[in-house]
């Protein structure tokens, strides 16, 4: 019998939930089986996931094939009448120790196949300890999961259900081992990072435990947040970005659009001009601030004059780092009833949008020949700066160590030393 093989598809968080899952298996005993754990975000995702799953029965033909995830959450019918498929395993199931186990004697027969409950009924977050994901230098650290939005255009909080939040001790607690393990960086992921605290005792927010972070872990060098919501941003975070060097000058901004019509038909709690004066402040306080940005093309009903102002905000926001998302309707959404884009119209606007932001990385990296940056090292010849820029270096480094290097010239989307 083998160890289990897991493929991620999907988030960060997605990505974390892997890790946590290996151990589970591992705990249980789990042998002989390929786990899946799939993304839901568009309708692509579940149709990559769908793919992916063919593949691996083709290269697994003996192994149990268990498929978790949000795709399985939201669609659990739809994979399991795969006949790929031995199994699936909801969000909350995938993270409890019993499913694993159950999962482990069921080559005897003693697990239901299908093992998916109400996500919604979820009000905590298991607070899953991993001691390291990532690379060798970077751990990413799960403080919440869910939201309580409902964008009109989104999913994942059915895959994910409400937002709940991991205290503050038990994070300050894991961070301070990653730490005396040797990790340099620490990342704060979640699905709606910036509603952290507001299901715990005296509601703190997300500023409040950055803040306790920094100062109860004075020995990790490097924080960064993930995505954030900009209008949920608090005045103890904005003063963190303007006071406390070891947070890093990058922001992942979750802003969609730049037309306020099309902001309110996706239900959004921002307009153009809260993005634009987050952006503004944001940099006013750190100089050296850089924002990537989610930004969808092809909403229904966007017009060619709603979609120049997404284009403009690329400049009005000084967006940096684009992804890029052609819509694509997902059946139980508002949007998906809404009236939809010519699907060459949404495929052309999202290659300007792209092409906007390599005109957006090219100026970054222009800006940067000839400074000084503090890169962490994440193999002997890669590094990223605090803005999260890859560093590409011709001499071997220390992997896991933040070195101090001078930008000589660029190559692609790297910098070069």
């Amino acid at each position: 019998m083998s160890a289990p093989k897991f493929t991620t598809l999907g988030c960060r968080l997605n990505a974390y939930e892997t890790e946590a899952m290996k151990d589970l298996a591992a705990q249980a005993g789990l042998e002989n089986a390929v786990v899946v754990n799939t993304c839901a975000v568009t309708a692509e995702a579940v149709r990559k996931a769908r793919q992916e799953i063919r593949k691996l029965r083709r290269e697994n033909p003996d192994a149990r094939l268990i498929v978790t995830g949000c795709a399985a959450q939201t669609e659990p019918e739809t994979f399991a009448r795969m006949a790929e498929v031995d199994a699936v395993i909801g969000n909350t199931e995938k993270m409890t120790p019993d499913t694993w186990k159950g999962l482990a004697a069921d080559f005897i027969g003693e697990t239901e196949a299908l093992q998916v409950n109400d996500i919604m009924s979820v009000t905590e977050t298991a607070q899953h300890l991993i001691d390291g994901f990532g690379t060798r230098s970077r751990a990413y650290v799960q403080v919440q999961n869910g939201c309580d939005h409902r964008c009109t255009f989104c999913i994942i909080p059915y895959g994910r259900g409400n937002s709940r939040s991991v205290p503050a001790g038990v994070i300050v607690d894991q961070i301070k081992r990653l730490v005396d393990t040797g990790f340099n960086e620490v990342v704060l992921t979640g699905v709606d990072l910036t509603s952290w605290g507001a299901d715990l005792p005296a509601q703190p927010k997300l500023g409040d435990l950055v803040t306790r972070i920094l100062k109860l872990v004075p020995d990790l060098p490097r924080l960064r947040i993930s995505s954030i919501d900009s209008i949920e941003v608090d005045e103890n975070l904005m003063q963190a970005i303007a006071t406390e060097p070891r947070l890093m000058p990058h922001l992942h901004l979750s802003l969609q659009h730049g037309d306020d019509l099309i902001l309110k038909r996706m239900k959004r709690r921002h307009l153009r001009d809260d993005a634009i004066r987050f952006a503004e402040a944001a940099r006013k306080l750190r100089p050296d601030m850089t924002f990537g940005a989610d930004i969808i093309a092809g909403f229904p009903t966007e017009t060619e004059a709603h979609f120049e102002n997404s284009l403009k905000l690329v400049d009005e926001c000084s967006l940096t780092w684009l992804h890029v998302f052609p819509y694509s309707p997902r059946e139980g959404t508002p949007a998906a009833r809404m009236p939809q884009v010519d699907g060459r119209a949404i495929k052309d606007r999202a290659a300007r949008l792209r092409a906007a932001g390599d005109v957006a990385v090219a100026r970054h990296l222009q800006d940067q020949q000839g400074r000084s940056h503090s890169v962490l090292m994440e193999a002997e010849d890669m590094g990223r700066t605090e803005q999260f820029t890859e560093v590409r270096f011709s001499s071997p480094q220390p992997v896991g160590q933040i070195v101090t290097a001078t930008i000589t010239g660029r190559a692609g989307h790297q910098l070069v030393v």
